[in-house]
């Protein structure tokens, strides 16, 4: 086979070959139009702790953002038909769609964990970020509860103290489960802790129901104090590269604790860093 090639065929050859590592190249890339590369990006509305239901539903809105992870606070529990419609219309009304929702505790109470996931089916809920006890009987419990209704269980870690403060911590509780009980990743969390918020996501795979994102800085004295998105020891671009390879469907909520009363600015300068790194990808 003859080695020399013609113009023509060099420039049709490195053509194909330009195309193709574009393609490559881009295969996550964000589109102007979706800047968060396809992910469910929201907030926990507990970042809008301090306001009324249906103001931080129009503060959400100005962020230029319409999924939602609910605190109790903002949409109250309950299965009455009339209080459902009534959450959901302000939902609908606002443009927001509601994929999550917790903190929220289970125990070996079977009642008390159907009104959970009876709520959280009437309202269209995906998952449920949990603090469940890490006991047997609870566990049996919500393996048959996540089969019976389809809806996942995101086991939320909480820093140093808690009872999920490490990976292995949720690994240990979730590896003989049911597929659909799994980890929200607190990512500021973690880093509290030490770990690293991506290398859970890595080890949590198709387990990972939820994504709680914030950010904090180790001082140099070792103090972890939470920061805007960016400041802090948070590697987004890895973050959402790791998301995306698992293709992530569930809800990315950005949540931001400090500055209660007036957190819209660093709520938008976090999201801001978190285009920022997805158009690098």
């Amino acid at each position: 086979m003859s080695l020399n090639l013609n113009r023509r065929d060099f420039l049709r050859a490195s053509a194909v070959g330009l195309a193709a590592a574009s393609v490559a190249r881009s295969a996550f890339a964000a589109d102007p139009k979706d800047p968060y590369l396809g992910l469910k990006m929201g907030i926990q509305s507990y970042s809008l702790r301090e306001f009324k239901v249906e103001e931080a539903l129009a503060q959400t809105k100005t962020l230029g953002l319409k999924y939602w992870e609910a605190f109790p606070n903002h949409i109250p529990m309950g299965t009455v038909p009339k209080h459902v419609q009534t959450q959901k219309d302000l939902l609908s009304k606002a443009g927001i769609t509601l994929l999550s929702y917790g903190v929220v505790g289970f125990d070996g109470n079977e009642n008390a964990a159907r009104e959970k996931f009876d709520f959280a089916k009437a309202m269209g809920i995906k998952s449920l970020s949990a603090d469940p006890n890490p006991d047997k009987v609870t566990f049996d419990l919500l393996d048959k509860l996540v089969a019976e209704y389809d809806i996942a269980i995101a086991i939320h870690n909480h820093g140093p103290g808690h009872r999920y403060n490490k990976i292995s911590d949720v690994e240990n509780v979730v590896k003989d489960r049911h597929a659909k009980i799994g980890a929200c990743v607190d990512t500021g969390h973690y880093i509290r802790g030490d770990e690293n918020p991506v290398e859970a996501v890595q080890r949590f795979g198709k387990r990972v129901f939820g994504v709680h994102l914030k950010d904090v800085k180790t001082l140099p004295g070792g103090e972890k104090q939470f920061k805007i998105a960016g400041e802090g020891d948070l590697n987004v671009t890895e973050l959402l590269k790791a998301l995306k390879h698992l293709n992530y469907e569930y809800c990315v909520a950005i949540e931001y604790e400090e500055n209660a009363k007036n957190p819209l600015s660093d709520i938008e300068a976090c999201l801001k860093h978190v285009r920022e790194c997805a158009a690098k990808i």
